[in-house]
């Protein structure tokens, strides 16, 4: 599923227009990455938990010349299923 499904979905379930569903669907994931971005946990219900994890930096190897390359530190988001969302594809 991609957003433009997404979005025809919230708009079908929710009674919404498309443009409606739209713009819903856009303050829902801006609202979990300013809340990521911040530094706090986004925790829904039965669904999961987004949090951010942060990455040490480390050393790789390009794989086409196998010279070593220096991998930067950086903070990456990560989602944890809650036991609802695993129960229901299982």
């Amino acid at each position: 599923m991609n957003k433009n499904e997404l979005v025809a979905h919230v708009a079908d379930a929710a009674g919404l227009t498309k443009a409606q569903a739209d713009k819903a669907v856009d303050a829902v994931l801006d609202g979990i990455t300013s809340s990521l971005k911040s530094g706090n946990d986004v925790r829904l219900v039965g669904f999961g938990t987004f949090t951010v994890v942060s990455r040490e930096a480390s050393e790789g190897r390009n794989p086409r010349t196998g010279e070593k390359i220096k991998i930067p530190a950086s903070n990456q988001p990560k989602f944890k299923p809650g036991k609802t969302l695993k129960d229901d594809l299982n």
